[in-house]
């Protein structure tokens, strides 16, 4: 089974002043690095890094992977449309699932990646989400069957994955992952983390 994993990765950081989140560092390595060298391990299919603001910058940090790097260009249109440009550099790739995965999640890891691909192969069911602590909400990151691509490509604004989980929650399994409920959106969120990483 091949299955895609697209990175979305084309935000403007607007709530950090524009500084791109996806190069806040985690044990020396960029976010966005380590979330593509995750994707890269599973050696389960192509991965696409959706760039959109701050390109230039983020692509250079993904030197010398083997990945293809898309640009949306109406990335500031919101999540819909980065997860469209990512399906649409799959269009000619015999994809049979993909991973929805974002930058600013710094605790997702190959493990849990896997996890989801596991599941779905024990489960049978065309998506399988993270549960956000037992009674957090499902969200990112994701496993989709390639047949929910057309749903992605009906969605507008920054309508993203979380609205198709909830609308085929009947085709959906979970993995537990509280730690998914931790994602750097501000600056407080920022030096919550760098404080928790300080204790470990």
């Amino acid at each position: 089974m091949t299955i895609a994993t697209i990175i979305l990765a084309a935000g403007g950081s607007t709530r950090l002043g524009g500084e791109p989140k996806q190069l806040l560092t985690q044990n020396g390595q960029t976010l966005v690095r380590q979330i593509t060298e995750a994707a890269l391990s599973l050696k389960a299919g192509p991965v696409v890094v959706v760039l959109g603001g701050n390109a230039d910058r983020i692509r250079a940090e993904l030197t010398g992977l083997s990945i293809s790097t898309p640009i949306n260009t109406n990335w500031q249109q919101g999540l819909a449309s980065s997860i469209q440009v990512g399906l649409n550099q799959l269009s000619d790739e015999p994809v049979e699932a993909f991973l929805v995965v974002l930058t600013d999640q710094p605790y997702v890891t190959a493990q849990l990646l896997q996890q989801l691909i596991t599941t779905q192969q024990h489960t049978g069911r065309g998506i399988v989400a993270c549960r956000y602590g037992t009674l957090g909400h499902l969200g990112v990151p994701a496993l989709f069957d390639i047949r929910y691509q057309s749903e992605f490509r009906q969605l507008y604004g920054d309508t993203g994955a979380r609205k198709l989980i909830q609308q085929y929650s009947n085709d959906c399994s979970e993995v537990l992952f509280p730690q998914a409920a931790i994602d750097l959106d501000t600056w407080q969120d920022v030096d919550a983390w760098r404080e928790t990483e300080a204790k470990r």
